[in-house]
Order: structure tokens, then sequence, then C-alpha cells
């Protein structure tokens, strides 16, 4: 496949072409998150090796066709559902994430690059579209959205351009990182690391990704819509994650006696941690922080408790902007925190953090 001059606004990116069997393949540089000394998501400059290749074009045998698409999945997907298909691949690999191939197709018959990946989330034909199928409105899978304001769970952030040398992706829009949305948590496949789960900014500013939500795909949480509780899915940490829900897990790793330092970095130290206490309560071992250590990690507190669980918890609040102290006392403004947070997430009402609402403080943004 040949590599067009022009490349896009979105990035400098540095190509070294290299033939291999009569493929190019290619280096790029693209917008990350920073991989140490920061929790928040780097700039283009700061991140190398991250990146996406020239993907196969419509006419490829390893993308589905548009008329093909009668053979696709026709019910309605929920995005919780879309979101833990698109998990999966994190750990598919023998507990390791699916290495990224355009011209492979993993165990479950999708192809290993990013759009093949979000096809394999959206349950359509394999090996799965490529990015501009997956833009194209002819094609029936999603539909434009006005501004990157209206993304909710389970939506795509897509740059199908194809004047900047094919250099294309696509990521899965999992919830805000924060209050101001000047970041965002996503799911992807990329060059060099596979499947990842981590903070992103593209779309945020001027860029070619535009939004873009799945036609199929139905209501639930994410963006800016609070969703009850039972629609709320924990959020799944690895080496590599960052941010608030990282410092409560080191929180609560040390509240169970796995004292590790409190960075919102998931480290090899967090790991190692998270191994262990797998270890003791009979889980997968796997060193990643999904529902199942979620369940056994957490630690109820109410009126009268202290600790790093409770400081876990206000940490958690504040990304809500309840603007707590941070103190690890759980006194009345804390409950009063707790009380408005369960009202505007449809819990029930009682003061108390356990896990309904541990989860629903993980899981929504």
């Amino acid at each position: 496949m040949s590599l067009r001059n022009r490349l896009s606004r979105r990035a400098q990116v540095a190509l070294i072409g290299v033939a291999a069997g009569g493929v190019a393949a290619a280096i790029v540089v693209v917008p990350s998150l920073a991989d140490s000394g920061s929790s928040e998501p780097a700039t283009v400059a700061a991140q190398k090796g991250a990146g996406y290749g020239p993907e196969p074009e419509a006419d490829s045998k390893l993308v589905s066709q548009v008329s093909d698409l009668t053979t696709t999945a026709t019910a309605t997907l929920s995005p919780d559902t879309m979101i833990n298909r698109a998990r999966t691949w994190l750990t598919a690999n023998n507990g390791r994430p699916v290495p990224y191939s355009m011209e492979r197709n993993w165990k479950d018959g999708y192809r290993q690059d990013c759009s093949g990946f979000v096809s394999m989330a959206l349950g359509l034909g394999k090996p799965g579209l490529n990015t501009v199928g997956l833009a194209d409105s002819r094609s029936g899978v999603t539909t434009r959205l006005g501004s990157v304001s209206q993304l909710k769970k389970g939506d795509l952030l897509i740059d199908y351009s194809t004047g900047d040398g094919d250099f294309r992706h696509v990521v899965i829009f999992e919830k805000w990182a924060n209050t101001s949305h000047s970041a965002y948590w996503a799911y992807e496949q990329r060059g060099t690391y596979g499947t990842t789960h981590r903070q992103l900014k593209y779309g945020i500013g001027s860029d070619n990704y535009d939004p873009f939500r799945p036609v199929k795909l139905g209501g639930g949480g994410g963006g800016q819509v609070p969703a009850p509780a039972p629609g709320v899915s924990w959020p799944v940490l690895q080496n590599g994650s960052r941010g608030a829900d990282v410092r409560s897990a080191q929180r609560l790793l040390t509240a169970r006696g796995y004292t590790v330092g409190v960075d919102g970095a998931f480290g090899p130290n967090t790991r190692a941690a998270v191994v262990r206490f797998q270890k003791s309560r009979s889980l997968a071992a796997d060193g990643v922080i999904g529902p199942n250590t979620w369940s056994k990690l957490i630690k109820t507190v109410q009126s009268g408790s202290s600790g790093q669980a409770v400081k876990a918890a206000q940490t958690q609040l504040n990304v809500y902007g309840y603007g707590l102290t941070v103190d690890g006392a759980f006194g009345a403004r804390t409950k009063s925190a707790t009380v408005a947070f369960q009202k505007n997430h449809k819990l029930s009402v009682d003061g108390v953090i356990g896990p309904n609402t541990w989860r629903a403080l993980l899981g929504t943004r």
C-alpha cells in the first residue's frame, strides 16, 4: 500500500518505510497518555512508538464489505455490553492484550487493528469494517454527532480522512476523565501496545477526529448523563493506567495491607501488590483490576470510618466536584457529599459507601 506525501494536521508524523513482503510498515507519533511523570495526557511530542499505521482499504479481503452488513448483529447493543466486549481484548492473549496487526485476524475472527477491534466490540460482520466504513453513513453503522460534548459511553472518535497517507484511527469513548472534560478514558487498538485502556484527547481541540454514535447502541451510562448503578461498569485498571481511579485503588490496596505509593500511576509496584492481593483472595492473578478484583478490594465506609479506604472514597467524590479534604475521616461533610452523589445517581440514599455506591463512584463520569 502506498503512502501519500501529505500528512494530517493532527500530529507531526515521522515515517520510516520498511519493505517487508511487499507491505509498508510505519512508525508514527500520536497523542497519548504520558508514560511517566504526569497524570495528564501527553502532548504529541512526549509520546513515542505508540503509532497506528495505514489500514487496509475497503476492497481488501481483510475488510468486511458494506454489502455484507446484512449478516452483522442487528439487535440493539447496550453501551455496557459494548464496553465489556472491548475489555475482553485487554487480557485475551493469555492475560495480555491482543497484539496489533493490520494483516491478521484474532481467534474470534476480527482483524487486529483499530477498526477491526471496534467492529468486534459492536458485533459487526467479520473480519470488520475499516474506519472509512465505520464513519460512512451509507453503511448504517454510525451517525455523526454535532460535537464532542455529546459523547456518551460506547461512542466513537474517528479520524477517517483519506488525505493523510491512510493513517486513520478510531477509539471507543468510555467516560470523561475529569469534570472539565479536557480528557476522557477510551479503549483502542494501537501499534506496539495492542489493546489499551487509557486517557486520550483525540477530538478535543483542532484535529481530524470526529465524534460518532453507533446507531444500534441503546441507552446507558457515560458522557454527562448519570446512569443508575445497575448499568454502571467497574473500570479496568492495569499497567499504564493513571488518574484518580488508580489513586483510589492504591489507597484500597493499602487499606487491605498491601502498601503502595499513592501516585496515580499503575506501575510495577502497584501491579505486584494487585497480584499478591488476587492470590490471597483466590482470584485470577493477572495484575489487572477488573470487576472481580474490585468487588473484593473495596471496603464499605460510613460515618465514623477512617483510614485509607475513606481517603479513596473522598478522592472519588472529589472527581465529581465535592471539594472534600482527603483526610481519611468520614465526617459530616463526607456523608453530605455521599448523600448528594447517591441522589444524583439514583442510588439508595443512606450516606453509606457500599458496593453499589463504590461502583457508581468508579464507573460513572
